[in-house]
């Protein structure tokens, strides 16, 4: 870890000593952590989703809701041992499941300390989706659900709003393998095994958002699809105009349209009053 090539960036720092791509050294930094209500049913369930909200990141788009963690890596510092603690807690609180957000360039220090506690629950690995391979078949034996977005199919478009032209090459494959590697399990109303994938529909976006469909449509399998209305104009967006309105309810019919002209079996939607700075959390760090 001390040359980190652990996400697609490459970009080799030595984070025991600089910030890499992602914005953070080796140490565990940690905005919040608790019980979280407003996940997909199947992972927040009745007591919530134990997540951990984990700074920096290895993508940064220009209008994450997180951006304070995402983009100037807000938190506290925690060490493995504490992060650990952190599981044990969440656990005895009544959490459902661990949900790791945004995990990826925190890798080892989560299997570290999956090394030192392993919950009885399951194991959420929340991602952009922006995952070397290597990385995810290092992970894998860990993850029990991969809650994973697919954000963007033109190379244009990612290179406008993440500046990663890479991004749908990348991601594509990282979703195939998490489709590949899990089988859909659930207990009662909860998943305990398998892979739900996020798409966010951004307004003036929708061809985007039809091209990730037809993509998924022939890997996506037994598993989960969840279409989200909830984009909420946030971050810095001077200079892209298309982004500082929510997205219309014609925006979000047509995406559904879709979904049910490619006859998708298992979906999640969103009512569109779903967009909103109030589902943002407050930041304890």
């Amino acid at each position: 870890m001390s040359i980190c090539t652990i996400c697609p960036n490459n970009c080799a720092v030595d984070r025991d000593k600089f910030s890499g791509a992602c914005g953070v050294k080796n140490d565990v930094v940690i905005a919040k952590y608790y019980l979280h209500p407003y996940e997909e049913p199947c992972i927040s369930g009745k007591n919530g989703s134990g997540c951990v909200f984990f700074a920096g990141c290895s993508l940064k788009c220009a209008f994450c809701q997180n951006y304070q963690l995402s983009h100037e890596a807000r938190g506290k510092i925690f060490s493995v041992l504490e992060l650990a603690e952190i599981f044990k807690r969440l656990e005895n609180m009544g959490a459902h499941n661990i949900n790791l957000v945004n995990p990826t360039h925190y890798t080892k220090q989560i299997i570290d300390a999956l090394n030192i506690y392993r919950p009885n629950i399951p194991i959420v690995w929340n991602t952009h989706g922006y995952e070397k391979i290597e990385t995810l078949e290092k992970i894998n034996d860990y993850v029990d659900v991969y809650l994973t977005d697919l954000k963007y199919f033109k190379p244009s478009r990612s290179k406008r709003y993440c500046k990663k032209e890479d991004y749908f090459e990348v991601a594509s494959k990282a979703v195939k393998f998490m489709c590949d590697n899990k089988e859909l399990k659930f207990c009662g109303d909860l998943m305990v095994k398998g892979v739900v994938v996020r798409h966010l529909v951004l307004p003036q976006n929708v061809d985007e958002s039809l091209k990730i469909l037809e993509f998924l449509k022939g890997v996506i399998g037994e598993h989960y699809l969840s279409v989200m209305a909830q984009y909420t104009p946030f971050g810095k967006l001077d200079n892209l105009p298309e982004l500082t309105r929510k997205i219309t309810r014609r925006e979000y019919d047509l995406v559904v349209d879709k979904l049910e002209e490619l006859n998708f079996e298992r979906v999640y939607l969103q009512e569109m009053q779903s967009s909103g700075t109030n589902f943002i959390p407050d930041w304890d760090f």
